[in-house]
Protein backbone atom coordinates (compact mmCIF):
# COMPACT_ATOMS: atom_id res chain seq x y z
CA UNK A 1 0.00 0.00 0.00
CA UNK A 2 1.44 3.12 -1.14
CA UNK A 3 1.91 6.03 1.85
CA UNK A 4 0.67 9.06 1.12
CA UNK A 5 3.81 10.87 1.74
CA UNK A 6 5.03 8.99 -1.36
CA UNK A 7 1.85 9.80 -3.48
CA UNK A 8 3.43 13.51 -2.13
CA UNK A 9 6.61 13.29 -3.65
CA UNK A 10 5.86 11.88 -6.84
CA UNK A 11 3.24 14.73 -7.74
CA UNK A 12 5.93 17.05 -6.18
CA UNK A 13 8.30 16.08 -8.54
CA UNK A 14 5.39 15.96 -11.24
CA UNK A 15 5.05 19.60 -10.56
CA UNK A 16 8.27 20.58 -10.55
CA UNK A 17 8.96 19.15 -14.70
CA UNK A 18 5.33 20.41 -15.77
CA UNK A 19 6.69 23.83 -14.21
CA UNK A 20 10.39 23.47 -16.10
CA UNK A 21 8.20 23.22 -19.50
CA UNK A 22 5.45 25.49 -18.85
CA UNK A 23 7.78 28.78 -17.19
CA UNK A 24 7.51 31.83 -18.77
CA UNK A 25 10.05 32.85 -21.68
CA UNK A 26 12.74 34.69 -20.31
CA UNK A 27 14.50 37.98 -21.43
CA UNK A 28 16.18 36.56 -24.15
CA UNK A 29 13.00 35.10 -25.75
CA UNK A 30 10.90 38.21 -24.89
CA UNK A 31 13.34 40.11 -26.76
CA UNK A 32 13.87 37.49 -29.74
CA UNK A 33 10.05 37.91 -29.92
CA UNK A 34 9.96 41.45 -30.08
CA UNK A 35 11.25 41.15 -33.99
CA UNK A 36 7.90 39.55 -34.77
CA UNK A 37 5.85 41.72 -33.02
CA UNK A 38 6.32 44.64 -35.16
CA UNK A 39 3.65 46.90 -35.40
CA UNK A 40 1.97 47.83 -39.09
CA UNK A 41 3.03 51.16 -40.55
CA UNK A 42 1.07 52.70 -43.07
CA UNK A 43 4.16 51.94 -45.59
CA UNK A 44 3.57 48.58 -45.86
CA UNK A 45 2.54 46.61 -48.29
CA UNK A 46 -0.49 44.41 -48.55
CA UNK A 47 2.11 41.29 -48.71
CA UNK A 48 4.00 42.61 -45.75
CA UNK A 49 0.97 43.06 -43.65
CA UNK A 50 -0.34 40.01 -44.24
CA UNK A 51 3.05 38.68 -43.31
CA UNK A 52 3.54 40.39 -40.16
CA UNK A 53 0.26 39.15 -38.89
CA UNK A 54 0.64 35.53 -39.65
CA UNK A 55 4.20 35.84 -37.55
CA UNK A 56 2.25 38.06 -34.38
CA UNK A 57 -0.58 35.36 -34.55
CA UNK A 58 2.02 32.21 -34.35
CA UNK A 59 4.74 34.12 -31.60
CA UNK A 60 1.36 35.36 -29.52
CA UNK A 61 0.05 31.21 -29.29
CA UNK A 62 3.39 30.09 -28.58
CA UNK A 63 3.48 32.08 -25.09
CA UNK A 64 2.15 30.17 -22.01
CA UNK A 65 1.64 30.90 -18.63
CA UNK A 66 0.57 28.67 -15.50
CA UNK A 67 -0.62 31.53 -13.41
CA UNK A 68 -3.86 29.41 -12.95
CA UNK A 69 -5.82 27.24 -10.51
CA UNK A 70 -5.17 23.42 -10.36
CA UNK A 71 -5.50 20.91 -8.45
CA UNK A 72 -4.24 17.35 -8.89
CA UNK A 73 -5.25 15.21 -6.78
CA UNK A 74 -8.77 15.99 -7.92
CA UNK A 75 -7.73 16.09 -11.48
CA UNK A 76 -9.06 20.05 -11.93
CA UNK A 77 -7.78 23.11 -13.12
CA UNK A 78 -5.99 23.78 -16.08
CA UNK A 79 -3.65 21.19 -17.65
CA UNK A 80 -5.24 18.62 -15.93
CA UNK A 81 -7.15 15.68 -17.37
CA UNK A 82 -11.02 15.97 -17.64
CA UNK A 83 -13.78 16.49 -19.95
CA UNK A 84 -13.21 20.35 -19.21
CA UNK A 85 -10.01 20.82 -20.14
CA UNK A 86 -10.90 19.00 -23.10
CA UNK A 87 -12.78 22.13 -24.41
CA UNK A 88 -11.08 24.63 -26.98
CA UNK A 89 -12.04 27.88 -28.29
CA UNK A 90 -9.92 28.01 -31.35
CA UNK A 91 -9.69 31.33 -33.63
CA UNK A 92 -12.02 30.76 -36.21
CA UNK A 93 -12.80 34.05 -38.39
CA UNK A 94 -15.77 33.05 -40.53
CA UNK A 95 -15.65 36.96 -41.84
CA UNK A 96 -14.89 35.84 -45.09
CA UNK A 97 -17.26 32.99 -45.59
CA UNK A 98 -19.41 35.06 -48.13
CA UNK A 99 -21.72 32.73 -49.56
CA UNK A 100 -22.16 31.06 -46.18
CA UNK A 101 -23.46 34.34 -44.80
CA UNK A 102 -25.72 34.77 -47.58
CA UNK A 103 -27.28 31.38 -47.82
CA UNK A 104 -27.91 31.80 -43.98
CA UNK A 105 -29.68 34.93 -44.65
CA UNK A 106 -31.97 33.99 -48.10
CA UNK A 107 -32.82 30.72 -46.02
CA UNK A 108 -33.26 31.10 -42.25
CA UNK A 109 -35.93 33.21 -41.01
CA UNK A 110 -33.95 33.52 -37.51
CA UNK A 111 -30.79 34.51 -39.26
CA UNK A 112 -32.76 37.53 -41.19
CA UNK A 113 -34.99 38.08 -37.95
CA UNK A 114 -31.05 38.70 -36.07
CA UNK A 115 -30.09 40.93 -39.20
CA UNK A 116 -32.99 43.02 -40.02
CA UNK A 117 -34.73 43.56 -36.75
CA UNK A 118 -31.90 45.96 -34.57
CA UNK A 119 -31.65 48.74 -38.00
CA UNK A 120 -35.19 48.61 -38.03
CA UNK A 121 -35.89 49.30 -34.59
CA UNK A 122 -32.75 51.88 -34.61
CA UNK A 123 -34.55 54.29 -37.32
CA UNK A 124 -38.27 53.33 -36.07
CA UNK A 125 -38.73 56.91 -34.30
CA UNK A 126 -35.69 59.06 -36.30
CA UNK A 127 -34.52 61.78 -35.16
CA UNK A 128 -35.28 65.80 -33.85
CA UNK A 129 -33.53 68.65 -34.86
CA UNK A 130 -33.11 71.08 -32.38
CA UNK A 131 -32.45 74.55 -34.06
CA UNK A 132 -34.79 77.94 -34.22
CA UNK A 133 -35.76 76.68 -38.11
CA UNK A 134 -38.71 77.88 -39.32
CA UNK A 135 -40.80 75.22 -39.95
CA UNK A 136 -41.10 75.41 -43.78
CA UNK A 137 -37.24 74.67 -43.63
CA UNK A 138 -37.47 71.57 -41.40
CA UNK A 139 -40.20 70.41 -43.78
CA UNK A 140 -37.67 70.75 -46.62
CA UNK A 141 -34.95 68.72 -44.67
CA UNK A 142 -37.66 66.41 -44.25
CA UNK A 143 -39.13 66.25 -47.29
CA UNK A 144 -35.43 65.56 -48.68
CA UNK A 145 -34.36 62.64 -46.47
CA UNK A 146 -38.18 60.94 -47.78
CA UNK A 147 -37.44 61.51 -51.66
CA UNK A 148 -33.86 60.85 -51.80
CA UNK A 149 -34.90 57.41 -49.26
CA UNK A 150 -32.17 58.09 -47.27
CA UNK A 151 -33.41 56.16 -43.88
CA UNK A 152 -34.21 53.19 -46.43
CA UNK A 153 -30.47 53.32 -47.48
CA UNK A 154 -29.09 53.78 -43.94
CA UNK A 155 -31.20 51.08 -42.68
CA UNK A 156 -30.11 48.39 -45.94
CA UNK A 157 -25.96 49.55 -44.91
CA UNK A 158 -26.86 48.93 -41.37
CA UNK A 159 -28.47 45.39 -42.16
CA UNK A 160 -25.25 44.55 -44.27
CA UNK A 161 -22.82 45.48 -41.87
CA UNK A 162 -24.68 43.28 -39.03
CA UNK A 163 -24.92 40.39 -41.83
CA UNK A 164 -20.92 40.56 -43.42
CA UNK A 165 -18.93 42.62 -40.82
CA UNK A 166 -18.89 45.38 -42.29
CA UNK A 167 -20.44 47.69 -44.94
CA UNK A 168 -20.57 51.42 -46.34
CA UNK A 169 -22.51 54.12 -47.89
CA UNK A 170 -21.20 56.76 -50.77
CA UNK A 171 -23.17 60.22 -50.40
CA UNK A 172 -24.08 60.95 -54.11
CA UNK A 173 -23.68 64.42 -54.39
CA UNK A 174 -24.47 66.25 -57.98
CA UNK A 175 -21.15 68.00 -59.26
CA UNK A 176 -18.63 65.84 -57.69
CA UNK A 177 -18.15 63.05 -60.09
CA UNK A 178 -14.47 64.49 -60.53
CA UNK A 179 -13.47 65.42 -57.26
CA UNK A 180 -14.13 62.39 -55.05
CA UNK A 181 -10.53 61.67 -53.90
CA UNK A 182 -10.73 65.55 -52.17
CA UNK A 183 -11.77 65.73 -49.11
CA UNK A 184 -15.66 66.79 -48.58
CA UNK A 185 -15.95 70.51 -47.92
CA UNK A 186 -19.46 71.61 -46.78
CA UNK A 187 -18.93 75.22 -48.66
CA UNK A 188 -18.74 73.60 -51.72
CA UNK A 189 -21.98 71.98 -51.68
CA UNK A 190 -24.87 73.43 -53.59
CA UNK A 191 -28.29 73.46 -53.22
CA UNK A 192 -30.55 70.70 -54.64
CA UNK A 193 -27.39 68.26 -55.02
CA UNK A 194 -27.70 66.07 -52.35
CA UNK A 195 -28.97 62.81 -54.09
CA UNK A 196 -28.85 60.47 -51.54
CA UNK A 197 -26.96 57.02 -50.94
CA UNK A 198 -24.95 54.29 -52.33
CA UNK A 199 -24.81 51.18 -50.82
CA UNK A 200 -21.91 48.68 -50.31
CA UNK A 201 -21.26 45.76 -48.63
CA UNK A 202 -17.70 44.89 -47.64
CA UNK A 203 -17.36 42.36 -50.32
CA UNK A 204 -19.05 44.20 -52.97
CA UNK A 205 -16.95 46.90 -54.55
CA UNK A 206 -15.49 48.77 -51.86
CA UNK A 207 -12.12 48.13 -50.30
CA UNK A 208 -10.02 50.29 -47.66
CA UNK A 209 -7.13 51.94 -48.94
CA UNK A 210 -3.56 51.32 -46.35
CA UNK A 211 -3.13 54.90 -46.04
CA UNK A 212 -4.25 55.75 -42.66
CA UNK A 213 -5.97 59.00 -41.29
CA UNK A 214 -3.18 60.60 -39.22
CA UNK A 215 -4.53 63.61 -37.84
CA UNK A 216 -6.12 63.41 -34.63
CA UNK A 217 -8.57 66.28 -34.73
CA UNK A 218 -10.11 63.63 -37.18
CA UNK A 219 -13.27 61.84 -35.88
CA UNK A 220 -11.68 59.14 -38.36
CA UNK A 221 -8.51 59.31 -36.84
CA UNK A 222 -7.00 55.30 -37.28
CA UNK A 223 -8.93 54.71 -39.89
CA UNK A 224 -8.57 54.19 -43.72
CA UNK A 225 -7.81 57.65 -45.44
CA UNK A 226 -9.45 56.54 -48.84
CA UNK A 227 -12.00 53.65 -49.88
CA UNK A 228 -11.71 52.09 -53.57
CA UNK A 229 -14.50 51.74 -55.14
CA UNK A 230 -14.94 49.05 -57.92
CA UNK A 231 -17.63 50.15 -60.84
CA UNK A 232 -18.53 48.11 -63.81
CA UNK A 233 -19.84 49.69 -66.60
CA UNK A 234 -21.36 48.27 -70.22
CA UNK A 235 -20.86 49.85 -73.50
CA UNK A 236 -22.27 48.44 -76.48
CA UNK A 237 -20.59 47.77 -79.21
CA UNK A 238 -22.30 49.64 -82.56
CA UNK A 239 -20.53 47.28 -85.31
CA UNK A 240 -21.76 43.85 -83.33
CA UNK A 241 -24.67 42.92 -80.75
CA UNK A 242 -21.99 42.46 -78.09
CA UNK A 243 -21.88 44.51 -74.71
CA UNK A 244 -18.49 45.29 -73.76
CA UNK A 245 -17.91 45.82 -69.63
CA UNK A 246 -15.29 48.12 -68.44
CA UNK A 247 -14.32 47.71 -65.09
CA UNK A 248 -12.84 51.07 -63.15
CA UNK A 249 -11.35 51.91 -59.44
CA UNK A 250 -12.43 55.24 -58.50
CA UNK A 251 -10.29 56.46 -55.33
CA UNK A 252 -12.63 58.02 -52.99
CA UNK A 253 -11.80 60.49 -49.70
CA UNK A 254 -12.90 58.73 -46.43
CA UNK A 255 -15.32 62.53 -45.57
CA UNK A 256 -17.67 61.38 -48.57
CA UNK A 257 -18.00 57.67 -46.82
CA UNK A 258 -20.42 56.38 -44.20
CA UNK A 259 -19.18 53.33 -42.43
CA UNK A 260 -20.98 50.58 -40.83
CA UNK A 261 -18.49 48.33 -39.15
CA UNK A 262 -19.85 45.51 -37.27
CA UNK A 263 -19.07 44.67 -33.58
CA UNK A 264 -15.88 45.68 -32.57
CA UNK A 265 -12.97 43.14 -32.70
CA UNK A 266 -9.25 44.26 -30.98
CA UNK A 267 -6.51 46.12 -32.90
CA UNK A 268 -5.01 42.88 -35.03
CA UNK A 269 -8.16 41.23 -35.80
CA UNK A 270 -9.48 44.53 -36.92
CA UNK A 271 -6.58 44.96 -38.82
CA UNK A 272 -6.91 41.56 -39.87
CA UNK A 273 -10.59 42.31 -40.74
CA UNK A 274 -9.31 45.36 -43.02
CA UNK A 275 -11.16 47.38 -40.25
CA UNK A 276 -13.92 46.30 -40.31
CA UNK A 277 -15.92 44.03 -37.54
CA UNK A 278 -17.61 40.97 -36.82
CA UNK A 279 -20.68 39.67 -38.07
CA UNK A 280 -23.75 39.39 -35.94
CA UNK A 281 -24.25 36.10 -37.25
CA UNK A 282 -20.80 34.61 -36.18
CA UNK A 283 -21.19 35.88 -32.78
CA UNK A 284 -24.70 33.28 -32.94
CA UNK A 285 -23.62 31.00 -35.53
CA UNK A 286 -22.85 27.92 -32.89
CA UNK A 287 -26.05 29.10 -31.05
CA UNK A 288 -28.33 28.71 -34.22
CA UNK A 289 -27.10 25.61 -34.96
CA UNK A 290 -28.00 24.03 -31.85
CA UNK A 291 -31.02 25.66 -31.77
CA UNK A 292 -31.89 24.87 -35.53
CA UNK A 293 -30.67 20.88 -35.15
CA UNK A 294 -32.81 20.94 -31.72
CA UNK A 295 -35.41 22.04 -33.78
CA UNK A 296 -35.31 19.36 -36.54
CA UNK A 297 -34.51 16.85 -34.20
CA UNK A 298 -37.69 17.56 -32.34
CA UNK A 299 -39.78 17.36 -35.43
CA UNK A 300 -38.46 14.04 -36.49
CA UNK A 301 -39.73 12.56 -33.03
CA UNK A 302 -42.87 13.83 -34.37
CA UNK A 303 -43.12 10.84 -37.09
CA UNK A 304 -42.26 8.21 -33.71
CA UNK A 305 -45.10 9.44 -31.64
CA UNK A 306 -47.21 6.32 -32.07
CA UNK A 307 -44.93 3.44 -33.22
CA UNK A 308 -47.02 0.17 -34.60
CA UNK A 309 -45.36 -3.06 -33.31
CA UNK A 310 -46.18 -6.74 -34.67
CA UNK A 311 -45.14 -9.46 -33.20
CA UNK A 312 -44.78 -12.96 -34.76
CA UNK A 313 -44.54 -16.67 -33.71
CA UNK A 314 -41.18 -17.68 -35.06
CA UNK A 315 -40.07 -14.69 -37.10
CA UNK A 316 -35.87 -14.98 -36.24
CA UNK A 317 -36.47 -18.76 -37.66
CA UNK A 318 -38.43 -17.32 -40.62
CA UNK A 319 -35.81 -14.65 -41.31
CA UNK A 320 -32.91 -16.78 -40.95
CA UNK A 321 -33.65 -19.16 -43.44
CA UNK A 322 -31.86 -20.00 -46.85
CA UNK A 323 -35.69 -19.74 -48.82
CA UNK A 324 -35.31 -16.80 -50.31
CA UNK A 325 -39.19 -17.19 -51.54
CA UNK A 326 -40.36 -17.16 -48.00
CA UNK A 327 -38.54 -13.99 -46.83
CA UNK A 328 -39.71 -11.95 -49.92
CA UNK A 329 -43.74 -13.12 -49.30
CA UNK A 330 -43.16 -11.77 -46.15
CA UNK A 331 -41.85 -8.46 -47.11
CA UNK A 332 -44.61 -8.29 -49.29
CA UNK A 333 -47.53 -9.27 -46.49
CA UNK A 334 -45.77 -6.78 -44.05
CA UNK A 335 -45.82 -3.82 -46.99
CA UNK A 336 -49.43 -5.00 -47.75
CA UNK A 337 -50.62 -5.08 -44.25
CA UNK A 338 -48.48 -1.43 -43.67
CA UNK A 339 -50.17 0.61 -46.92
CA UNK A 340 -53.68 -0.98 -45.88
CA UNK A 341 -53.64 0.33 -42.82
CA UNK A 342 -56.18 3.11 -41.48
CA UNK A 343 -58.62 4.20 -39.07
CA UNK A 344 -61.32 2.55 -40.97
CA UNK A 345 -59.30 -0.86 -41.80
CA UNK A 346 -58.76 -3.97 -40.62
CA UNK A 347 -55.74 -5.61 -39.53
CA UNK A 348 -55.19 -9.53 -40.28
CA UNK A 349 -52.64 -11.72 -38.13
CA UNK A 350 -52.19 -15.19 -37.07
CA UNK A 351 -53.87 -16.33 -33.74
CA UNK A 352 -50.85 -16.63 -32.00
CA UNK A 353 -49.26 -13.13 -33.23
CA UNK A 354 -49.91 -10.27 -31.43
CA UNK A 355 -50.17 -6.56 -32.27
CA UNK A 356 -49.13 -3.31 -30.23
CA UNK A 357 -48.50 0.17 -29.98
CA UNK A 358 -45.78 2.23 -28.73
CA UNK A 359 -46.46 5.77 -27.57
CA UNK A 360 -43.58 8.52 -27.30
CA UNK A 361 -43.96 10.97 -25.16
CA UNK A 362 -42.50 14.75 -25.37
CA UNK A 363 -42.65 15.40 -21.62
CA UNK A 364 -39.32 18.05 -21.01
CA UNK A 365 -38.42 18.72 -24.60
CA UNK A 366 -40.34 22.35 -24.45
CA UNK A 367 -37.83 23.27 -21.72
CA UNK A 368 -34.89 22.12 -23.67
CA UNK A 369 -36.11 23.92 -26.44
CA UNK A 370 -36.56 26.97 -24.57
CA UNK A 371 -33.04 27.02 -23.42
CA UNK A 372 -31.72 26.93 -26.58
CA UNK A 373 -34.19 29.85 -27.73
CA UNK A 374 -32.86 31.98 -24.74
CA UNK A 375 -29.14 31.34 -25.59
CA UNK A 376 -29.21 32.80 -29.14
CA UNK A 377 -31.68 35.16 -27.92
CA UNK A 378 -28.56 35.94 -25.32
CA UNK A 379 -26.18 36.07 -28.27
CA UNK A 380 -27.70 38.33 -30.42
CA UNK A 381 -28.59 40.93 -27.47
CA UNK A 382 -32.24 40.20 -28.15
CA UNK A 383 -34.91 39.25 -26.12
CA UNK A 384 -37.09 35.76 -26.94
CA UNK A 385 -40.77 37.70 -27.41
CA UNK A 386 -38.50 40.12 -29.74
CA UNK A 387 -36.59 37.95 -31.97
CA UNK A 388 -39.14 35.24 -31.65
CA UNK A 389 -42.46 36.59 -31.53
CA UNK A 390 -43.52 34.86 -28.19
CA UNK A 391 -45.38 36.29 -25.36
CA UNK A 392 -43.42 35.60 -21.92
CA UNK A 393 -44.18 33.14 -19.56
CA UNK A 394 -44.48 32.99 -15.94
CA UNK A 395 -46.86 33.99 -13.39
CA UNK A 396 -47.49 37.56 -13.48
CA UNK A 397 -44.41 38.28 -16.51
CA UNK A 398 -45.52 41.42 -18.63
CA UNK A 399 -41.70 41.30 -20.01
CA UNK A 400 -42.01 44.77 -19.60
CA UNK A 401 -38.69 44.23 -17.87
CA UNK A 402 -37.09 42.32 -21.22
CA UNK A 403 -37.87 45.52 -23.57
CA UNK A 404 -36.73 47.99 -21.24
CA UNK A 405 -33.38 46.39 -20.94
CA UNK A 406 -33.68 45.46 -25.04
CA UNK A 407 -34.31 49.07 -25.97
CA UNK A 408 -31.31 50.61 -23.82
CA UNK A 409 -29.19 48.15 -25.77
CA UNK A 410 -30.74 49.69 -28.95
CA UNK A 411 -29.96 53.50 -27.55
CA UNK A 412 -26.42 52.22 -26.90
CA UNK A 413 -26.18 51.10 -30.42
CA UNK A 414 -27.37 54.48 -31.69
CA UNK A 415 -25.06 56.71 -30.02
CA UNK A 416 -22.06 54.26 -30.77
CA UNK A 417 -22.71 53.08 -34.78
CA UNK A 418 -25.57 55.60 -36.36
CA UNK A 419 -24.80 59.01 -34.23
CA UNK A 420 -21.36 59.75 -36.18
CA UNK A 421 -22.92 58.69 -39.35
CA UNK A 422 -25.39 61.24 -38.55
CA UNK A 423 -23.12 64.02 -37.72
CA UNK A 424 -21.41 63.42 -40.96
CA UNK A 425 -24.41 63.29 -43.22
CA UNK A 426 -26.88 66.05 -42.07
CA UNK A 427 -24.64 68.41 -42.64
CA UNK A 428 -24.56 67.96 -46.47
CA UNK A 429 -28.47 67.55 -46.50
CA UNK A 430 -28.85 71.49 -44.35
CA UNK A 431 -26.12 72.53 -46.85
CA UNK A 432 -27.89 71.17 -50.08
CA UNK A 433 -31.60 72.26 -48.61
CA UNK A 434 -31.14 75.42 -47.20
CA UNK A 435 -27.86 76.93 -48.72
CA UNK A 436 -26.12 76.84 -44.78
CA UNK A 437 -25.92 74.83 -41.76
CA UNK A 438 -27.15 76.97 -39.09
CA UNK A 439 -25.57 77.93 -36.50
CA UNK A 440 -27.61 76.22 -33.36
CA UNK A 441 -27.80 73.27 -35.63
CA UNK A 442 -27.56 70.16 -33.53
CA UNK A 443 -30.14 67.03 -33.61
CA UNK A 444 -30.88 63.90 -30.53
CA UNK A 445 -32.64 60.26 -31.12
CA UNK A 446 -36.24 60.43 -30.38
CA UNK A 447 -36.94 58.14 -27.42
CA UNK A 448 -36.91 54.02 -28.37
CA UNK A 449 -39.68 53.20 -26.24
CA UNK A 450 -42.98 54.68 -26.67
CA UNK A 451 -44.90 55.40 -23.94
CA UNK A 452 -48.87 54.78 -23.92
CA UNK A 453 -51.41 57.44 -24.15
CA UNK A 454 -53.29 57.15 -21.34
CA UNK A 455 -49.70 57.36 -18.92
CA UNK A 456 -48.54 60.76 -20.97
CA UNK A 457 -52.20 62.03 -20.07
CA UNK A 458 -51.34 61.40 -16.31
CA UNK A 459 -47.66 62.54 -16.74
CA UNK A 460 -48.43 65.61 -18.34
CA UNK A 461 -50.82 65.99 -15.96
CA UNK A 462 -48.26 65.93 -13.07
CA UNK A 463 -45.90 67.93 -14.84
CA UNK A 464 -48.78 70.71 -15.28
CA UNK A 465 -50.29 70.82 -11.17
CA UNK A 466 -46.68 70.57 -10.31
CA UNK A 467 -45.81 74.16 -12.30
CA UNK A 468 -48.83 75.31 -11.10
CA UNK A 469 -48.49 75.11 -7.67
CA UNK A 470 -44.76 76.77 -7.36
CA UNK A 471 -46.50 79.16 -9.61
CA UNK A 472 -49.38 79.87 -7.28
CA UNK A 473 -47.07 80.26 -4.59
CA UNK A 474 -45.10 82.49 -5.87
CA UNK A 475 -42.11 81.08 -6.29
CA UNK A 476 -41.55 81.74 -9.94
CA UNK A 477 -42.99 83.94 -12.62
CA UNK A 478 -45.18 83.95 -15.56
CA UNK A 479 -42.07 83.31 -18.10
CA UNK A 480 -40.32 80.82 -16.20
CA UNK A 481 -43.78 78.93 -16.03
CA UNK A 482 -44.47 79.23 -19.76
CA UNK A 483 -40.23 77.87 -20.36
CA UNK A 484 -41.35 74.80 -18.14
CA UNK A 485 -44.00 73.93 -19.56
CA UNK A 486 -43.11 74.40 -23.30
CA UNK A 487 -39.88 72.27 -21.95
CA UNK A 488 -42.43 69.23 -21.23
CA UNK A 489 -43.92 69.15 -24.26
CA UNK A 490 -40.91 67.47 -25.67
CA UNK A 491 -42.22 64.15 -23.47
CA UNK A 492 -45.45 64.63 -22.89
CA UNK A 493 -46.71 66.67 -26.08
CA UNK A 494 -48.78 68.59 -23.96
CA UNK A 495 -48.00 73.01 -24.12
CA UNK A 496 -46.36 72.98 -27.27
CA UNK A 497 -48.06 75.75 -28.84
CA UNK A 498 -46.34 77.96 -26.49
CA UNK A 499 -44.15 80.75 -28.47
CA UNK A 500 -41.17 82.09 -27.90
CA UNK A 501 -43.34 85.36 -27.84
CA UNK A 502 -45.98 84.46 -25.63
CA UNK A 503 -42.74 83.59 -23.02
CA UNK A 504 -41.38 87.75 -23.86
CA UNK A 505 -44.76 89.36 -23.52
CA UNK A 506 -44.79 87.15 -19.88
CA UNK A 507 -41.03 88.74 -19.47
CA UNK A 508 -42.51 92.24 -19.90
CA UNK A 509 -45.45 92.35 -17.62
CA UNK A 510 -45.15 93.18 -13.67
CA UNK A 511 -44.28 90.27 -11.00
CA UNK A 512 -46.76 88.99 -9.00
CA UNK A 513 -46.68 88.59 -4.97
CA UNK A 514 -47.20 85.67 -3.46
CA UNK A 515 -50.33 86.52 -1.53
CA UNK A 516 -51.87 88.39 -5.25
CA UNK A 517 -51.22 85.06 -6.64
CA UNK A 518 -53.11 83.33 -4.00
CA UNK A 519 -55.92 85.52 -4.31
CA UNK A 520 -55.85 85.37 -7.58
CA UNK A 521 -55.77 81.30 -8.50
CA UNK A 522 -58.82 81.78 -5.70
CA UNK A 523 -61.18 84.31 -8.33
CA UNK A 524 -59.84 81.67 -10.93
CA UNK A 525 -61.38 78.84 -8.88
CA UNK A 526 -64.80 80.93 -8.12
CA UNK A 527 -65.29 81.97 -11.52
CA UNK A 528 -64.60 78.30 -12.72
CA UNK A 529 -67.52 77.25 -10.41
CA UNK A 530 -70.08 79.46 -11.85
CA UNK A 531 -69.14 78.92 -15.49
CA UNK A 532 -72.23 77.66 -17.40
CA UNK A 533 -74.97 80.00 -15.20
CA UNK A 534 -76.80 82.58 -17.41
CA UNK A 535 -76.08 85.27 -15.04
CA UNK A 536 -72.26 86.44 -13.51
CA UNK A 537 -71.71 88.88 -10.35
CA UNK A 538 -70.49 91.58 -12.26
CA UNK A 539 -67.28 92.65 -11.16
CA UNK A 540 -65.75 96.15 -10.71
CA UNK A 541 -62.49 97.65 -10.23
CA UNK A 542 -61.12 101.25 -9.30
CA UNK A 543 -58.96 102.13 -12.21
CA UNK A 544 -56.53 103.94 -9.54
CA UNK A 545 -56.02 100.79 -7.78
CA UNK A 546 -52.52 99.48 -9.42
CA UNK A 547 -52.69 96.36 -7.08
CA UNK A 548 -56.08 95.34 -8.39
CA UNK A 549 -55.29 96.06 -12.35
CA UNK A 550 -52.04 93.95 -11.99
CA UNK A 551 -54.46 91.04 -10.05
CA UNK A 552 -57.07 91.33 -13.75
CA UNK A 553 -54.13 91.26 -15.62
CA UNK A 554 -52.48 88.03 -14.49
CA UNK A 555 -55.79 86.58 -13.74
CA UNK A 556 -56.90 86.88 -17.50
CA UNK A 557 -53.12 86.23 -18.61
CA UNK A 558 -53.71 82.51 -16.07
CA UNK A 559 -57.33 81.73 -17.71
CA UNK A 560 -55.75 82.03 -21.14
CA UNK A 561 -52.83 79.87 -20.66
CA UNK A 562 -53.85 77.33 -17.47
CA UNK A 563 -57.35 76.89 -17.34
Amino acid sequence: MLSFSYISNKFERRRKVAKSKNRQPNKSSLEANSETLMPIKNTDSAERIKDKLAKQAKTLTGITTMDAFQNQLSRLGYGQSNLTEGAEYPVTRMGFNYTMFNSMYRSSWLVRKIVDVVPSDMLKNWIKIKSELEPDKLKKIDKAIRQTKTKAKLQEAMQWGRLFGGAAALMLIDGDEDSLEEELDYDDVNVGTYKGLLVFDRWSGIQPSIDMITDINDPDFGLPLYYNIHTVTSKNDDSTVNTTQITSVLKVHHSRILRFPGRQLPYWERQFEMYWGESEVEIAYEEIKKRDNTSANIASLVFLANIRVLKMDDLGQLLSSSNQKSKENLYNVLEAQNQLMSNMGIYVMDKDDDFDTKQYSFGGLSDIYESFMLDVAGACEMPVSKLFGRNPSGFNSTGEGDLKQYYETIENKQMAYLAPVLDKLLPVICMSELGAIPDDFDWEFNPVMTVDNSDLADLGSKYTTSVMEVFTAGVINKATALKELKQQSEITGMWSNITDSDVKEAEEEPDVSGEDMSDIQKEISEEGEDEGKDKKEDKTESPDDKSETKKATWRDSLMGVFK
